[in-house]
């Protein structure tokens, strides 16, 4: 007994909060960048990684609200320029930015908003989390405007603690950076700015006595940053300004427009619970972990168990001249509803946290675009939700839930084949390896077909040359008159055979399919298994190359 206490005592003074924090430290970071290639770019991230390219050796970008704001391509031009053009080296600032994440939660940490229990915690779900992993390891915005949207939190509490300008700054600077991203951050502002405008007003938090100076020093921060990002360094005034000077053909006026147009059109629609089932899959621990918090932080000032223990205290110390109990429940139930117990400035926090996580959700809920890396900016503020008024048995749901996230983790981040997952909405099937092994073999290809993505990234530059691209089915002839390596067309637009050629069909790309599992669901649940939906190609080669 005194052995197994004493073993038991070394562990614990081992794994102080310290070493436990970069312990998780260690695991988000190898989770995030081990084998970032090995899986080919999803579709929107070759586009973005073209794009990037084509900024580098061309100097070609203008802001088209279609591909989101200027801030990707400029840093991933950036590091194609110092490391090279690549898959690997495209996703490594998604991953540099999703780990980051995690140090922010211990800067909250630091000035007292979370306890050590939950600063563990919140950190390990989200190195753990399949959509944070899995949109960590992937070429798109939203991870970039998460880390900025994060940054900006923690640069306001810091402001409202200590009350310096150079929290401002950072505050500034985290704005300029995700409004650069994405074009729904003016939403999430808004959101940030109706809780504390509210919560100053309620005297919860409180305003240096500068805070007018640094506000205007911080919007200029912010319009400067902007109007050289958007303007591509002055190349694009026209973005800031319009053609002519017309307002309706500046950048924002195009983004409004685009977006409400997309909203209304519900080109990638769905029901407002569409990002429910997600959570299920993937994130089920963190969801009911979020639900029990939200439903303590809202539901504290009528909290039975504080109900009874006012009670009690009011009786002990109204001495030897008793309360009438029907006073007592009077006074009692008047001090819980006007929330007379003093609330700290963790309750604040997480009040916030809650209303960010259910403005959010709403918000996207709303939205008529429905695509599963939105389920990130839900996500983040659902993390640290769920570690709201940690007792014994929520850390050992949560550390039981861990294993759960890191089996599905694994699977949508690690296994080298396509999956049957909706998280990967219209992934490049890893079929086109083979294919590009073919075109890397021939020395004339001809693509005569819609779908081609990814093939301009993977033959990017002088690559391309030896492509000869049509953008839909052509006469046989025309497709044979050079004598092609390989001919590419799509299943549903090709041909029976052609002549000198054997064909075979591969993915292009492929998801999840709703329609062809929804008669077993559980069982898919359980397998994850089932019929995919996908875009097909084929792909003709001569008869001696079979």
């Amino acid at each position: 007994m005194q052995q197994a206490a004493g073993f038991s005592q070394k562990i614990k003074h081992f794994f102080t909060f310290e070493r436990t924090f970069f312990f998780i430290l260690i695991i988000a970071f190898l989770i995030r960048f081990w084998h970032l290639d090995l899986k080919l770019l999803h579709h929107d991230e070759a586009i973005h990684a073209w794009f990037s390219y084509e900024l580098l050796t061309r100097g070609a970008w203008a802001y088209d609200p279609s591909y989101h704001g200027p801030f990707l391509y400029f840093v991933t031009a950036g590091m194609f320029s110092f490391l090279g053009d690549s898959d690997l080296v495209a996703r490594i600032l998604p991953a540099l930015f999703g780990f980051l994440l995690i140090p922010l939660v211990w800067c909250i940490h630091r000035i007292g908003y979370i306890d050590k229990k939950q600063t563990l915690l919140a950190a390990l779900l989200l190195a753990l989390s399949p959509d944070m992993v899995y949109f960590s390891r992937f070429l798109r915005h939203d991870i970039f405007m998460l880390f900025f949207t994060f940054l900006l939190l923690v640069a306001i509490l810091y402001y409202f603690e200590y009350g310096q300008t150079k929290y401002a700054i950072v505050g500034a600077l985290a704005t300029a950076g995700a409004l650069s991203c994405k074009e729904e951050m003016p939403v999430i502002l808004l959101i940030f700015a109706s809780f504390f405008i509210f919560a100053i007003y309620r005297r919860k938090f409180t305003l240096p006595r500068e805070w007018k100076y640094d506000l205007i020093l911080g919007a200029f921060i912010v319009i400067a940053i902007m109007s050289v990002l958007y303007s591509a360094f002055g190349a694009h005034i026209d973005t800031l300004v319009g053609q002519n000077f017309t307002a309706n053909t500046t950048g924002w006026y195009k983004a409004i427009e685009h977006w409400t147009a997309m909203h209304n059109q519900q080109r990638l629609g769905g029901p407002l619970y569409f990002y429910i089932p997600l959570y299920f899959l993937y994130e089920l621990p963190i969801f009911i972990l979020a639900i029990v918090g939200t439903l303590q932080i809202f539901g504290k000032g009528l909290n039975p168990s504080l109900f009874i223990r006012r009670l009690k205290n009011r009786i002990k110390y109204s001495g030897s001249s008793p309360v009438p109990t029907a006073e007592l429940a009077a006074i009692s139930l008047q001090q819980l509803k006007s929330r007379d117990v003093i609330s700290t400035k963790s309750d604040e926090f997480f009040r916030f946290c809650a209303y960010w996580m259910i403005t959010v959700m709403a918000f996207y809920a709303i939205v008529g675009e429905k695509v599963p890396w939105l389920i990130i900016p839900q996500l983040l503020p659902m993390c640290i939700v769920a570690v709201y008024k940690l007792n014994w048995q929520k850390m050992v749901f949560a550390l039981v839930g861990c294993l759960f996230l890191a089996v599905m983790t694994w699977h949508v981040a690690f296994v080298p084949a396509d999956i049957n997952e909706p998280i990967v909405q219209v992934q490049n099937s890893e079929d086109l390896r083979e294919v590009m092994q073919l075109i890397d073999a021939s020395d004339h290809v001809v693509v005569a077909s819609k779908n081609y993505w990814p093939l301009p990234w993977y033959y990017r530059g002088e690559r391309w040359n030896k492509i000869k691209f049509y953008g839909d089915i052509v006469e046989e002839q025309t497709l044979t008159q050079d004598n092609p390596g390989v001919i590419i067309l799509h299943d549903g637009a090709s041909y029976p055979s052609i002549e000198g050629y054997d064909k075979k069909t591969f993915k292009l790309g492929y998801w999840f399919s709703y329609y062809d599992n929804e008669d077993r669901m559980i069982a898919y649940y359980l397998h994850r298994d089932g019929r995919m939906g996908s875009i097909n190609i084929d792909v003709f080669t001569p008869h001696e190359w079979s």
